[in-house]
């Protein structure tokens, strides 16, 4: 998408934020809480600036970032030249079947028009009793509701999104074929709720059993 080309300079500035360095602390805890492989490759999909690409290589992950925007590649090669990043189509994957033992992707199925054919292609890759975890904004949240009233006065990504809601991911990975699928909620607060320590807490607190209301929704598989 030629929004991402265009933003991927400043992309990685909201992420110095006070409500930028919250929610990724938040998402980043609940993600690795879920995550049950320990090491092996690693496909960072949709990786965009490396965020989560650089995280992985961190925990002991071989590790390959793939996106579509050239531009948040460059960003992302420019802090780890260790890390294999390449610009590659989510719809046709370009790896052979069954090579890698974790696939990740967070925030990036907002932005493609075919999910099913995406989660196929994740299927395909991965090997048996391989793990996958994507994460994506909640339809039924109210930070879905203030990103797309906000998005129609100024143009964010979320002008482009397309949100999903918890059971909507589940059946995603349940008709290709995954197995003991795990749903997660998170982030229940607004982004100016000022006591930060206590949103940390209850979320970790409330997000299995209030997973349909959280902005951030987290789905986890095996194939």
């Amino acid at each position: 998408m030629e929004y991402f080309d265009k933003i991927a300079k400043v992309y990685d500035n909201w992420y110095k934020t006070k409500t930028g360095i919250y929610v990724d602390k938040t998402e980043k805890t609940l993600i690795f809480s879920l995550l049950k492989t320990k090491g092996g490759l690693s496909l960072d999909l949709g990786c965009g600036t490396g965020n989560y690409t650089i995280e992985l290589y961190k925990r002991s992950f071989k590790v390959v970032g793939l996106d579509s925007s050239k531009e948040m590649l460059k960003v992302a090669k420019e802090k780890s030249l260790e890390i294999l990043f390449i610009k590659g189509d989510a719809y046709f994957l370009p790896f052979k079947d069954k090579v890698f033992d974790f696939v990740l992707s967070i925030t990036m199925f907002e932005f493609i028009k075919e999910p099913f054919k995406v989660v196929k292609e994740i299927y395909r890759v991965l090997k048996p009793g391989g793990e996958v975890i994507v994460g994506t904004m909640n339809e039924k949240s109210l930070w879905f509701l203030f990103k797309k009233i906000k998005s129609f006065f100024i143009e964010t990504a979320y002008r482009y999104a397309r949100f999903y809601t918890p059971k909507e991911l589940e059946n995603l990975f349940k008709i290709a074929g995954f197995k003991n699928i795990e749903t997660r909620g998170i982030i229940f607060f607004p982004s100016f709720f000022p006591f930060t320590r206590l949103a940390f807490s209850l979320d970790r607190r409330l997000n299995k059993v209030f997973k349909n209301f959280g902005a951030f929704v987290v789905v986890r598989g095996e194939k």
